[in-house]
């Protein structure tokens, strides 16, 4: 048998990773990408202004000594290193973050009784909880609960805590002790207890350097939009009219687009498919004519009646990310098809953001905004609601059947951060390694492979 033709579908982090391991093994994939460009959600875009812009928020965190090595190296070690600075927004107050461990400064009678209700919570009895908000409400009592996180997770998740299971917490939100939130009350200053102290982020081009090194790894092939899926005959169709068969798949495309373009998947495949929800994001993204915009790289917003949910100052990442002297703000603005449809095009949220930055005092009225754009991502987080555990496992398992290796946040429908995207796409490709080399008949619903042979199945 000659080499195996692989496919890989997305050119982002999972991808990437995919093809790393792949070219481990002397395999390159062929992969494809509907965009213009690769990279996916790692994308980075300068404007014609000079501003640089990421897709989203990213910095490299990982605690993965292999993947920082990887990352470093794909840039000539050229990064930078920075100790990240994090804020909130909560009615004109800028606490640290985390919140819970930086009342001070906040309105007394708001400290008390956020104090008060998380030490009553701390008397009931430990019980598995049985969504987001029953957590909540256990770790940090009624008032800080309703105030904060709950808040947010309407604006971020776009739907309400008791709608969420905890699958996907891990140790993104920190759960104090009393002696913590106490101290924390008392003084301005408190310990650093963010899962992200530092951070790595490429001093030239963007977050999407880190992809640089990897690109040769793969035959990729751009304009290449995926319209149909055939896993008994291994065929893929596109939208520009190419057609190509497949030996083995690799796909970070989103569940709920891969299964729409399946053909004849089972009823019951479709219907799980269309429970998996997730949110869209707005990003606007402003250049100012000044760099004093924030002490903070990141800033959350829990006001409902503010629009965007978070902020970055991506110039705060590298120098060159804006022109000297400048400034830059990346808002994010959140809607699910779901539980909060979007209003109007990305572009209509321009104003509103830019409204909202002078209400919370980060522009001021005599700022030049140099640059002002605006980009939707129609999927940005994965909505772990109470359907997505279920729904998910009938995706999955039909997946496995009918041989394809799925990967990345939207492959594997979870909360990835970068290097967890490298790794599952890295998975994904170690699964099709091991299908090449099982000597067995994989048997689906209706579909006959021979895992060593790579030949067309019979038609039916």
């Amino acid at each position: 048998m000659g080499d195996p033709n692989i496919v890989v579908l997305g050119s982002g982090m999972a991808g990437f990773g995919a093809a790393y391991r792949l070219h481990a093994q002397g395999i390159t994939p062929v992969m494809y990408d509907k965009n213009s460009y690769y990279g996916g959600h790692t994308a980075s875009f300068r404007y014609e202004t000079g501003f640089l812009f990421d897709v989203g928020p990213h910095i490299s965190f990982t605690k993965d000594a292999r993947i920082q090595e990887l990352f470093a190296d794909s840039v000539d070690q050229r990064y930078e290193t920075i100790k990240i600075s994090l804020n909130n927004y909560w009615r004109g107050y800028w606490p640290k973050h985390p919140v819970q461990l930086h009342l001070h400064g906040l309105p007394e009678d708001v400290v008390v009784k956020v104090i008060n209700d998380f030490v009553e919570a701390r008397k009931l009895p430990e019980e598995s909880p049985a969504n987001y908000a029953e957590w909540l409400l256990s770790s940090f009592g009624r008032s800080f609960a309703e105030s904060f996180p709950m808040q947010y997770t309407r604006k971020y998740h776009t739907t309400v805590a008791e709608n969420m299971s905890t699958d996907w917490l891990g140790p993104r939100i920190y759960r104090p002790s009393l002696e913590e939130v106490l101290r924390g009350a008392l003084s301005p200053s408190a310990p650093q207890v963010h899962y992200v102290t530092h951070f790595r982020y490429p001093s030239d081009g963007g977050f999407m350097r880190y992809l640089q090194k990897f690109i040769p790894m793969g035959n990729l092939k751009l304009n290449h939009e995926l319209v149909s899926l055939d896993p008994r005959i291994r065929e893929l169709r596109f939208a520009n009219g190419v057609v190509v068969q497949y030996d083995f798949l690799v796909s970070s495309v989103p569940l709920p687009d891969l299964i729409r373009m399946i053909k004849a998947p089972p009823p019951e495949v479709v219907g799980a498919a269309r429970l998996l929800s997730c949110s869209s994001c707005v990003l606007v993204n402003i250049g100012v004519d000044r760099e004093d915009l924030s002490n903070a790289h990141m800033t959350y917003f829990y006001d409902e009646d503010i629009c965007f949910t978070r902020l970055g100052f991506p110039h705060m990442l590298s120098a060159r990310n804006a022109p000297p002297g400048a400034g830059s703000i990346q808002a994010e603005v959140y809607f699910s098809s779901k539980y909060k449809p979007m209003t109007g095009t990305a572009e209509d949220w321009i104003d509103p953001v830019i409204r909202d930055l002078l209400r919370c005092g980060l522009l001021r009225e005599n700022d030049k905004i140099v640059s002002r754009k605006a980009m939707l991502l129609r999927y940005a987080n994965v909505i772990f609601d109470l359907d997505r555990t279920t729904a998910l496992k009938t995706v999955h398992d039909y997946l496995n059947e009918v041989g394809i290796a799925y990967c990345g946040r939207y492959g594997d429908w979870g909360y990835m951060w970068t290097d967890e995207s490298f790794k599952s796409g890295e998975n994904a490709a170690q699964t099709v390694l091991d299908r090449m080399t099982q000597p067995v008949l994989i048997l689906g619903r209706g579909l006959h492979t021979e895992a060593m042979s790579g030949r067309q199945p019979d038609a039916p």
